[in-house]
């Protein structure tokens, strides 16, 4: 059985995986509105994989009969000036959430919960994943951004995810 603790912040963690989810909707609207559809879509694929973070914690919250308890998600976001800031926004974005999966994995180790440690290596290895992608983006982008004909091959590559 889940501690209080640990049980709060996988409650906190679902929040913050919606919050992703929407975020990175919010990302797939501004692209879509810049005419870069791949971009879009990128983004959009993104914010599913989100969403299924949030039901993996919601369904192990579940499964040790504790209860979900859905926050209000802060939809305040601020608009894009470059073609890059989404890039970077979701960079430290990852990092953050690296770190909130972090914490959950030290204190389920702390208190001896192997169960819930070996739950949460998917998302330790996750989250470097979603790292090293951000950050490849961006290195692309910047690489690639010099022109116009870059910008949309990149557009054609990101457009071209399943």
């Amino acid at each position: 059985m889940l501690s209080k603790k640990l049980s709060d912040l996988f409650n906190y963690q679902i929040n913050q995986e919606l919050y992703s989810a929407y975020l990175y909707l919010h990302i797939a609207n501004y692209y879509e509105e810049q005419h870069l559809h791949g971009f879009a879509n990128w983004f959009n694929k993104q914010s599913k994989e989100e969403l299924e973070h949030a039901l993996k914690f919601r369904c192990y919250l579940q499964q040790e009969g504790v209860a979900v308890t859905l926050a209000p998600i802060d939809a305040n976001f601020a608009s894009f000036s470059s073609y890059l800031a989404p890039l970077t926004l979701q960079l430290e974005h990852e990092k953050k959430v690296t770190s909130l999966i972090h914490h959950l994995y030290e204190l389920a180790r702390e208190e001896k919960d192997y169960r819930t440690e070996h739950f949460l290596t998917y998302f330790v290895e996750e989250q470097a994943e979603e790292e090293a992608t951000a950050s490849e983006l961006i290195e692309k982008f910047t690489l690639l951004s010099s022109s116009n004909s870059s910008l949309y091959l990149l557009d054609k590559e990101l457009g071209s995810r399943q």
